[in-house]
């Protein structure tokens, strides 16, 4: 029974041009996603960079495993790249991408597939990280995510107080918390929002006194660091 599991059974022959045009039609996707993932959205250059690499890097795996055409090689493929999520190192996703191309290359050079075949492959999922890695792909742009906190007198009723402001300069907010302080004479509201416009940061910021009798407000940003796969 074991030996026919890992006897090599039907194999799928893929020509250049096939090849070549899946390749191209991986990378767009793969840039499509990420670029879609980061609209209006907190993240990381390298979750990017490896989410836009990894629909190109999937797609030759599986066309090196077609190529030996074994059950076994499959079984072995999908035990080392659960290894590979389930580490006990943290680390990032692009160091996961990058165990991921080095798997890869092992099944088409360690499973009796010409070394050319692999290593063409390897060249293109590696050039493609690198480019990525050396552009501004995936650099983090400003998304106007800001803590907004405003200081009331307590004689104020600040439910919706702010909402009118809040919807001219921002895509969305959200009301967070509110805190008495200095024995409590002044209220302190909490706001998540996200600008439409970060140059308009003080003009919303001059409204918003105007409406609190000119007490503190403090507009903060977000921090950008996000936990890595």
């Amino acid at each position: 029974m074991l030996q026919n599991l890992f006897e090599t059974g039907k194999t799928v022959q893929y020509t250049m041009p096939t090849i070549l045009g899946s390749i191209m039609a991986s990378i767009v996707l793969g840039l499509f996603i990420g670029w879609v993932y980061m609209f209006r959205n907190a993240y990381s250059k390298n979750f990017v960079v490896t989410l836009a690499t990894l629909p190109v890097l999937v797609q030759l795996v599986v066309m090196l495993v077609n190529m030996n055409g074994s059950v076994g090689t499959g079984l072995a493929v999908l035990g080392a790249f659960s290894l590979i999520r389930f580490r006990s190192v943290a680390g990032s996703s692009r160091d996961i991408a990058t165990i991921f191309l080095v798997n890869g290359y092992w099944i088409g050079d360690g499973h009796g597939i010409h070394f050319f075949t692999p290593s063409f492959f390897a060249v293109i999922v590696g050039s493609l990280m690198l480019i990525l890695n050396l552009t501004k792909f995936g650099t983090r742009q400003e998304t106007g995510e800001r803590e907004l906190r405003i200081t009331i007198p307590e004689e104020l009723d600040y439910p919706n107080l702010f909402d009118e402001l809040l919807k001219t300069f921002t895509y969305e907010y959200q009301y967070d918390s509110v805190k008495t302080t200095t024995m409590g004479s002044v209220y302190e509201l909490s706001y998540y929002v996200k600008l439409k416009d970060v140059s308009q940061e003080k003009h919303l910021i001059d409204e918003v006194r105007v409406r609190n009798g000119n007490l503190p407000v403090v507009m903060s940003k977000i921090s950008s660091r996000t936990q890595e796969l």
